[in-house]
């Protein structure tokens, strides 16, 4: 619950802590501070639907503002008694007047599930459960508990379905998947899940398979992709049910992910095994998904990566093949105008000199595989 906010324009102040007529008439019989303290928690009460927790939470322009409106001066809500039977006759008088009632411990139950069975399956900020709390009572004019009693109350809604959600999820899990589950850290003693007794629940690499299937992928390679077809063919064979987080909002299941994966396997293993089994269920749920969208990755950057190479490689091939022919169309250019000018010439005579003699021309041909020229040749 936010606290009543300090800074407060002259354009404000008249339009939300003017007294009205109605006002004036509630505060003619009291004088002194108790006109004062009365008139301040009125105001107050019609701008928050609650009481302030101190004194200090008062506005010091409002202070300001309505002493000059009930003709007090500003240093007797200093005065103002917070501890005896007048506050309290004042406080009745001021919820009779905007129609509402104090708030009971029923209420306060009865706002508890409403939180348990309504808002904590989609909402997980507590401040946000909190004003919830605080606009449900305003809406019902109760006037809230005091903002450590909401806090508590949040705690109590929280604590409540987070024990009937893990009730829920292992219910709906099988003897075979919850044993399995149990699997990936039984045994464990340490973050990485090694431990004397923990040999099913470690894999080749040393590595427990909780942490493996924490782990993101590796670099682009046939072994990483290897590695994540095996973290999904573990996460299949758990026979998670597809309707098991069904009924709860995406946010909340990557909320417990997120828990999960923050947790060492001893850590996990300490827990009750509702608990232990929703946090294991949700973050191999989410996992499924990940790790299917990896490999989905790793496979088209492994592709990428081959076709590279080999494009590499024949780029390499070609460049070889064009450093040993260089310079033939040029060459064969010049035979073909050589021989045209001169037909009946000798090839000794006529060819030789525009290919830079007869040595030239045997290394030429040898490259592209001809054997080599006559030392005559007549067209």
């Amino acid at each position: 619950m936010g606290r009543m906010r300090q800074d407060w324009e002259p354009e404000d102040l008249i339009e939300v802590w003017t007294l009205l007529e109605d006002d004036m008439k509630k505060v003619r019989n009291k004088s002194g501070a108790t006109r004062l303290g009365f008139a301040l928690l009125l105001k107050f009460f019609e701008v928050e639907a609650r009481f302030p927790e101190s004194a200090k939470e008062m506005p010091a322009a409002a202070v300001e503002y309505v002493a000059q409106q009930v003709r007090v001066p500003a240093g007797a809500w200093a005065d103002y008694d917070w501890q005896g039977d007048r506050i309290k006759r004042h406080r009745k008088e001021i919820r009779e007047a905007y129609g509402f009632r104090a708030n009971t411990e029923e209420d306060q139950e009865r706002l508890a599930e409403w939180l348990a069975a309504e808002l904590c399956p989609v909402e997980l900020s507590r401040d946000r459960l909190a004003a919830a709390v605080v606009a449900r009572c305003r809406n019902d004019h109760i006037e809230p508990p005091a903002p450590g009693r909401v806090g508590r109350l949040v705690g109590k809604a929280v604590k409540d379905f987070e024990a009937q959600f893990c009730r829920s999820r292992m219910e709906r899990i099988s003897h075979v998947t919850r044993s399995r589950l149990e699997d990936l850290v039984a045994g464990s003693q340490d973050e990485t899940g090694d431990g004397a007794d923990g040999q099913d629940a470690v894999s080749a690499g040393g590595r427990s398979h909780f942490a493996e299937l924490k782990a993101d992928p590796g670099a682009p390679g046939l072994e990483s992709l290897l590695a994540e077809v095996n973290k999904l063919q573990r996460v299949r064979r758990l026979e998670l049910p597809a309707d098991l987080f069904a009924d709860v909002s995406e946010k909340l299941v990557d909320a417990w992910r997120a828990r999960a994966s923050k947790e060492y396997p001893a850590n996990l293993e300490r827990m009750k095994p509702p608990r232990r089994l929703t946090l294991l269920a949700a973050l191999c749920h989410v996992r499924q998904t990940e790790i299917t969208d990896s490999l989905v990755d790793l496979f088209i950057q492994l592709v990428l990566k081959i076709n590279t190479r080999a494009e590499r490689k024949v780029d390499k091939e070609l460049n070889a093949e064009l450093k040993k022919i260089r310079g033939k169309e040029g060459m064969l250019l010049r035979v073909a105008e050589a021989a045209l000018s001169e037909p009946s010439g000798a090839v000794r005579r006529v060819i030789y000199p525009v290919v830079g003699g007869e040595k030239t021309l045997k290394a030429r041909g040898r490259s592209s595989g001809a054997g080599a020229p006559s030392t005559c040749w007549t067209f």
